[in-house]
């Protein structure tokens, strides 16, 4: 290996174990969200819409963190199940709404406590000082690459 390359820094990588990080989280609450027939992405676009809907893909994107493409193309999923609706904007025919249907609703409701369980896992686990210093320094990471 090249003496260029550090292999014990490359395991200090952020990105790397974020990631790793990130897939593990994401297959805990896949399983537990497994009954409602919701995925942990899901539910999190669902829940958001739920809170913010009729928004516009651009800026629910933007919300998420997500780029459009990718957002697109979830939604196209949750529509085709009918869990959410995309629509014209009222103004400009261009512009996409989208809004969480009555479908969406009650698999929101389903997912809810199983979701609920997930988290309450998680921070009993963590106990809540670690779990609010994680949330707070993934707060301080994203604001910092942004």
């Amino acid at each position: 290996m090249s003496e260029l390359i550090d292999p014990h820094a490359a395991l200090r990588c952020a990105a790397s174990t974020i990631r790793r990080t990130d897939r593990l989280v994401t297959q805990f609450y896949d399983t537990m969200l497994a009954p409602s027939g919701l995925s942990s992405p899901q539910f999190g676009l669902l829940t958001m819409l739920a809170t913010i809907a009729p928004i516009t893909i651009q800026r629910l994107a933007e919300h998420l963190g997500m780029d459009r493409t990718t957002l697109t193309r979830n939604l196209s999923l949750l529509a085709r199940e009918q869990l959410v609706r995309v629509e014209e904007g009222p103004e400009d025919r261009r512009e996409r709404l989208v809004l969480l249907t009555e479908a969406g609703k009650e698999a929101l409701e389903r997912a809810w406590p199983l979701w609920q369980a997930a988290q309450a896992r998680i921070e009993e686990t963590l106990g809540s000082a670690r779990f609010e210093a994680l949330l707070n320094e993934l707060a301080a990471v994203r604001a910092a690459i942004n």
